[in-house]
Formats: C-alpha cells, sequence, structure tokens
C-alpha cells in the first residue's frame, strides 16, 4: 500500500511526495483513513518510532480551515524537543497549503513572543502542558474552536505529573470535539483520560503494548558499579562507527557522566533539564548535524526526540520506571531500520533484568564487556574502512608531495603504512595495554581474580619490589586513576603495566612504579603542571609496603594495633569509622 491509497487530498500527497514518503507504516495505514474520516475519537497504541506524528498529523492538516485565524487543532505532548519537532513536522505536512500559522509553545523561551505569534492567527498550536496552561491563565490563546485535541506521549505526559494540567486544559476546549489519544503504552491513568474527555473511541493497537521494535538487539553487561563508568567506555571503542544515545537516571549523572567522556576525548554533548533553552537547542543541533556522535541524556530531555539513525541506544543505568525502557529503546531502530540496546547492571541488579524481559514479553542477551584485544581489533577494521573511503584529493597531494616524498623516501612502503595506522592507533593500544576483565561473575556477582590497576588493568609484574612516590594532586584537583597513569605514561615512559598501586586522597595521591624504572620518574616528572595546575612529585617516606600510613595522611589519625588514638588517649571510635572510610582502594 502507498499514501495515495488512503484518500488523503491532493495537497496533502504532494506535500509527503517532497517528503519522499512512499509507503506508510502500520500506525499510519490504520490510522490515517479512520481519523480522515474524522467521525470519531481514537486511541493509538504503537511503539515509539513508529511514525505516529504523520499518521495524526496528516488527518489534522487535512480538517483545518487556513483560510480561517482561528485555532483549531490543538496538540499537547510532554517536552520541549518533542514540541519543535511535531511543529516541523506539520509545517512540511502543510506545505502547499494557503498561510498556515502553526507554531510551538513551551517553557524555556519567551512567552511574549509566543503571544504574538497567536495574535497573528495560529491555526494549529502544539504545547507542552505548563505553558499551555499559563497561556491559558493570562487569557493569551483562546481554545473554544478547537475541533481536533492530540494527546501525544500520553503515557509519558502523566508519568511527568501532567494529570492535573491535561485536566485543566481539556475543561477549556469545546464539548464538541474529537481528542486523538496517541501512546506507546496505557497505564491506568491514561484510560481514565480516556474514559473521561473521549466518546466511544475506536483504539487501533500496533504491535504489543509496551513492546519495542523487533529488529532492535536487546543485551546487557554486568560488571562491579565502580566499574560502570570504566565499562561504558570499552563499549564504546568497541563500537568506533557509533551514533548513539546514553541515558541516565538523574541530570547530575548526565552531567557528570558527559564531562568525563568529554576529557577523555569523546565527541559528546549532554542534554537535560538544567540546561538553557538556547543550550537545549545547540546541544540538539549538534547532535542532528553529527557534529558530535554520543548525546548524554536524561529520560525527560530525550523524550519525543527524533533523530535518524540512531545505531545504538546505552542505558547507563536502567529507568527507575521500567516500562521507561520501552521509550528509551525506541530511539533506535526507527523507520524499520536495525538497531542495539544495551544495558549496564552491577551485580545486584540482575533481578530488573528478568523485570524488563517480562514487561517486553522477550529475552535480553547477556553478553561479555569486550576486552583489550577485541577493542583494538575493532578500531584497527575501522581505521581500515576509513581509508579505503577516504577520496583522494590530487590538487592537494601534488602540492605536498615533494615535502612527503622527502621525509618518506628512505622507509619501504611497508613501515611506512605500519607508521600511519600506529599514529591513529597508538592512543588505544597503549591505554588497554595490560588491561583486565570487567565482567563480574553471573553466579556470585565476582570477578575474574587477580591485582588491578585502575579500570579493569592487571599487573602483570606484582610480586617485584616497587618505589612509592607522592603526587601532590588529589581529587579536589579533578585528579583520578586513569588520568594519573596517562600521566605518568606520556611523562615517563614507563609502560601501564609497571604500575602497580595507586591511592587516591582529596588533596594528594600515592603511586607505585616498578622499582626496575623508578629511576624514571624524579627525572621527567619531578615538576610540571596537569591542567594548568603546577605539581610536585616526591619519593614517599612511607616505603614498608601497603599496610603503613602515616599521622599526617589523616589528619593526626596514627595506627596502633587495632586502636586509633589522636591528640587525646585511648581508643576514639569515631576515628576508627574515619579510618575505615579512608582506607586505601587495592587495585
Amino acid at each position: 500500500m502507498e499514501f495515495k491509497d488512503l484518500g488523503l487530498p491532493e495537497k496533502i500527497l504532494k506535500a509527503i511526495t517532497k517528503l519522499g514518503f512512499v509507503s506508510p507504516s502500520e500506525i499510519q495505514e490504520k490510522a490515517i483513513p479512520v481519523l480522515s474520516a474524522g467521525e470519531q475519537d481514537f486511541v493509538g497504541l504503537a511503539q515509539t518510532g513508529t511514525g505516529k506524528t504523520a499518521a495524526f498529523g496528516l488527518p489534522l492538516i487535512q480538517h483545518i480551515d487556513f483560510a480561517s485565524k482561528d485555532t483549531q487543532g490543538l496538540v499537547i505532548c510532554p517536552t520541549r524537543e518533542l514540541c519543535m519537532q511535531i511543529t516541523k513536522d506539520l509545517i512540511s505536512f502543510a506545505y502547499y497549503q494557503a498561510n498556515p500559522n502553526i507554531i510551538p509553545v513551551y517553557g524555556g523561551t519567551s512567552i511574549s513572543d509566543q503571544i504574538r505569534q497567536i495574535k497573528r492567527g495560529a491555526q494549529i498550536v502544539v504545547a507542552t502542558p505548563g505553558r499551555l496552561l499559563d497561556l491559558i491563565n493570562r487569557k493569551a490563546i483562546k481554545l473554544q474552536t478547537v475541533s481536533r485535541v492530540i494527546l501525544d506521549e500520553a503515557d509519558e505526559m502523566l508519568n511527568m505529573g501532567f494529570k492535573e494540567d491535561i485536566d485543566s486544559i481539556l475543561e477549556q476546549t469545546p464539548a464538541m470535539k474529537r481528542v486523538w489519544l496517541f501512546s506507546a503504552t496505557m497505564p491506568k491513568a491514561v484510560r481514565s483520560i480516556a474514559n473521561n474527555y473521549m466518546v466511544d473511541p475506536l483504539q487501533i493497537v500496533v504491535g504489543k503494548q509496551n513492546s519495542v521494535a523487533a529488529n532492535i538487539d536487546h543485551r546487557y553487561y554486568m560488571m562491579k558499579e565502580k566499574d560502570r563508568y570504566y565499562a561504558l567506555k570499552r563499549i564504546l571503542d568497541y563500537y568506533p562507527d557509533i551514533f548513539g544515545l546514553i541515558f541516565c537516571r538523574t541530570r547530575r549523572e548526565t552531567s557528570l557522566t558527559c564531562d568525563k567522556l568529554e576529557k577523555e576525548g569523546y565527541d559528546v554533548v549532554a542534554l537535560h533539564g538544567d540546561l538553557t533553552q538556547g543550550q537545549r537547542d545547540a546541544a540538539m543541533k549538534k547532535f542532528r548535524e553529527r557534529t558530535v556522535k554520543i548525546l548524554v541524556a536524561t529520560d525527560v530531555a530525550a523524550r519525543g526526540l527524533d533523530v535518524h539513525d540512531i545505531s545504538h541506544v546505552i542505558h547507563y543505568n536502567l529507568p527507575d520506571d521500567i516500562e521507561n525502557y520501552t521509550h528509551r529503546s525506541g530511539r533506535t531502530a526507527r523507520a524499520g531500520k536495525a538497531g542495539k540496546s544495551l544495558i549496564l547492571i552491577n551485580t545486584r541488579e540482575v533481578g530488573r533484568i528478568r523485570q524488563t524481559e517480562k514487561l517486553l514479553s522477550a529475552s535480553i542477551e547477556y553478553r561479555r564487556i569486550p576486552e583489550a584485544e577485541d577493542i583494538c581489533e575493532k578500531q584497527m577494521y575501522a581505521l581500515m574502512d576509513r581509508v579505503v573511503k577516504t577520496p583522494i584529493d590530487d590538487a592537494a597531494i601534488d602540492r605536498y608531495w615533494p615535502v612527503f616524498y622527502d621525509k618518506l623516501k628512505d622507509l619501504p612502503t611497508e613501515e611506512i603504512v605500519l607508521k600511519f595506522i600506529s599514529t591513529e592507533l597508538n592512543a588505544h593500544l597503549d591505554y588497554y595495554k595490560g588491561a583486565g576483565d570487567l565482567n563480574a561473575d553471573q553466579e556470585k556477582g565476582g570477578r575474574t581474580k587477580g591485582p588491578r590497576n585502575e579500570e579493569g588493568r592487571f599487573n602483570r609484574n606484582v610480586s617485584g619490589p616497587k618505589k612509592r612516590y607522592t603526587l601532590d594532586l588529589g581529587e579536589n584537583q579533578n585528579m583520578n586513576k586513569g588520568a594519573l597513569v596517562r600521566l605518568i605514561c606520556s611523562e615517563t615512559g614507563i609502560e601501564s603495566r609497571q604500575i602497580g598501586r595507586i591511592e587516591m586522597h582529596s588533596r594528594f595521591s600515592y603511586f607505585e612504579v616498578d622499582e626496575s624504572v623508578s629511576s624514571e620518574v624524579l627525572p621527567k616528572l619531578e615538576k610540571g603542571t596537569y591542567e594548568g595546575k603546577s605539581f610536585n612529585v616526591a619519593v614517599s617516606k612511607d616505603q614498608d609496603g601497603a599496610g603503613s600510613y602515616t599521622a599526617k595522611d589523616y589528619g593526626g589519625r596514627s595506627k596502633s594495633g587495632n586502636s586509633y588514638h589522636g591528640k587525646n588517649k585511648g581508643p576514639k571510635k569515631d576515628y576508627k569509622k574515619d579510618y575505615k572510610r579512608g582506607q586505601r582502594k587495592k587495585y
């Protein structure tokens, strides 16, 4: 079937032909004839990414009298991003209509500008509930002429606490109107809206309720909680061509995760509720234009996000409401394409995987976190693909060829190739050199045993003598174990496997290196700068092994048998707790 078989008017068919639409999706095929007839209320249940906007948008354009300036169509949706996306789609559907005025109204931007646009005569208003209610209370918008109300992503609006707002808005609309409700799920709260504001609605279900697209590959990875971020990085490195979304539960987690990834060279941008509208627009522009490859977002901020060809959705944490998994995963595999939905869990969250499987009525496959060899192999293949696909600019090459030739003429061809490959891959090869296994044991919640360095790296030379150093940078100066390893390796030439135990404190750090290479440390690392901050490295006064702590390390407390003493005599229980909190993590 094609769109021309659905009975749409000629101008609308011309518009969708211009957009390249040919065959309707299942929800479009079932909904458009019913909504075009316009004789009854309607409930459409379909998973995210199935084309619901066109399913209601095309018939809505058909029912609007664009010769009138009255507001006749009202679309209510949960987020600013979805509001803007629906508006953009409706404007494209109305391309050949005379004088269409379709405007979005949402918070975080000038309400005065929106009021002026409405007064010019907006035949269709696309709105978030809060801003629309504000306009109603200001008497800036009149809904008495509305003949079609569309509630898009109804389940999410209720999850976000908009029920009272929606009730207040619908009470301002005429009794004689048509209500079209679209949702991915049908909880009781959504059903209550249908019961209260709709008359004998026709309900169409596409696929199973709460289901996601069949062409999404669902996988989960399990690690210790403290390794969650490092597992995420391995997954990102394993998919070098990723164009994806990372979902976090909170705004703070979203911001921190994005900041950490950005500092480590990943092309990322964040999207969450603490950003201004200008910042949100800039973030979405970068992602849509693929200036960045990864968007780190909260559930609310990414609702309704319609970006083509998202290859991966990564759940840094599963959502608090498992039903939101459906909405998250629906960001990929849109328009019949394939995609991957990848979940990170710790050893205590296996039960939530089972809940998600029950919700989906499908299994989620366990996969092991990629190991160093697999990642480097993937990066190698990706590099080869890029080289093969890179067009040759003969004019530029001719200009610089004498320089290239003079520099490289004495090197064998094979060595030239290897050097260029190494230029691209050395960072990954060095970073993952000696990397260990981050996978947690599925049965016991443990992991492959072995003494660890940072980020799952296993020290190969653990039994040899070590030399211990003090660095006067710590967590307060944004120093972390990964940054410290990279600093040591880049400045001294020491390999990561030759670095032993690392301890991070608020204002200083300790690290160990094999005694065989310790002579390289002070001459090359004694003084320097890190992120613009000066630092000093010195041989630690405590060279007695892993169990030794000085009084200075713990604010005047010293270790004495099983008791801990301050300036006053006698054991202090509080100090014991402090010591336990300050104990070094062993890797």
